[in-house]
This record gives structure tokens, C-alpha cells and sequence, in this order.
């Protein structure tokens, strides 16, 4: 099985998961063992389904100011969380490799596996979603050809995306890419790098 079929199976049952209870306090039932690759992207595919539907939330134009406070500050949790385990899965594919000899041309690519990866999580909710708009029966038929034509382009998305990390994946363990990990190094959440907080010391 490529790692693109693994990422988008357990993506989709991740999103299948969450949307039973479809609840963003509903908690997480990992059915994949503790610290295995298929663990964290069924975790990174939670998240990422818990932070869609918070940004729906806080988008409602009566949400109450103080509710609306509280949300941000999971919104930023969130996103720590996120970026904290797309660098996690990365530390995943440099230990798979870490044995493998670079050609002296190897090029490093513009992105890592896991930030790709996260795109394809991604993508996963965006399909269910506008599948569940293009099955509404209380909009017109505008309405509906119009999600459909999304629903088609997405779906080719992610077909292309998948190809593109496996045939990434492929040239890192044959050494014809290289990979380099930066840590995203988030400003705003450090008291000691966000001005408004460390002012306030």
C-alpha cells in the first residue's frame, strides 16, 4: 500500500469518525495503537476536523463576545497542536531515512512530507463536506451543480496530491531529494516572542 492510500484511509474514516457525534467536545477514539504512524495521522485528521468545525462556529455573526474569546484561544491551541504533530510526523520520515546515502544532486523539495500530508488531511474534510452539500435537498439546482463542479476538483486534488507525496517519499528513500525540517517557531503563542505579552511582564 502506497502512503497516500494509508493517509487517505485513515483520514476518511477519521472524518467518518468525528461526524457520528459531530460534536467538537466529543472525545477522540484512536483505534490505532499509541505512537504509530497511523495513530498520529488519525490524531492529525481528528484535529483537523474539531478546528474546521471551530471555525465554522466562531463565524456566527450572533456568537456571544465572551463564548467567542473562549473559541479563539482553542482555535490557537489547536493550531499549536496541529503544527506541533505535522512536525512529529516528519520527525517520522527522517528516521525512516535517516540510513539513506543522498546522490551529490539530490534537491530538496519545497515542502516536507508531513506539510504536504497536512494538505491531504485537509482535503479529506473539504471532500466530505462538499459531498454533504452536493446531497442537500433544501438549496436549488444552481446550488448544487456548483458544489458538484467543487466536489469534482477536489477529488482530482487529491488524487494528484497523493501521487505528488508518494512519488516524494519515493525520491527521498532513493536519495534524489533530501529533506530539511524547520520548526514553525509560532510567534504569537510565546509570551517570550509576542510583544503584547511580554510587555505586559
Amino acid at each position: 500500500m502506497s502512503f497516500s492510500k494509508l493517509c487517505n484511509d485513515i483520514f476518511l474514516k477519521s472524518t467518518m469518525d468525528y461526524h457520528v457525534v459531530d460534536s467538537v467536545d466529543a472525545p477522540m477514539k484512536n483505534p490505532y495503537e499509541i505512537k504509530t504512524i497511523e495513530y498520529y495521522l488519525y490524531l492529525k485528521n481528528w484535529i483537523d476536523a474539531v478546528q474546521w468545525h471551530f471555525e465554522d462556529i466562531i463565524r456566527d455573526p450572533l456568537i456571544d463576545p465572551v463564548e467567542a474569546l473562549t473559541l479563539k484561544r482553542r482555535i490557537d491551541k489547536s493550531n499549536q497542536d496541529r503544527t506541533d504533530l505535522v512536525e512529529l510526523i516528519d520527525s517520522y520520515f527522517l528516521d525512516q531515512y535517516k540510513s539513506v546515502m543522498v546522490n551529490a544532486d539530490a534537491t530538496i523539495n519545497t515542502e516536507s512530507p508531513a506539510w504536504a500530508i497536512d494538505r491531504l488531511s485537509i482535503l479529506a474534510l473539504k471532500i466530505y463536506h462538499m459531498h454533504q452539500e452536493v446531497e442537500r435537498t433544501d438549496t436549488n439546482e444552481e446550488h448544487l451543480n456548483q458544489c458538484k463542479t467543487k466536489l469534482n476538483i477536489l477529488l482530482e486534488q487529491q488524487k494528484d496530491l497523493s501521487l505528488a507525496i508518494d512519488q516524494l517519499i519515493a525520491d527521498i528513500e532513493s536519495g534524489k531529494k533530501y529533506m530539511k525540517v524547520y520548526k514553525q517557531m509560532k510567534m504569537y503563542n510565546d509570551p517570550a516572542l509576542n510583544p503584547v505579552l511580554y510587555a505586559k511582564k
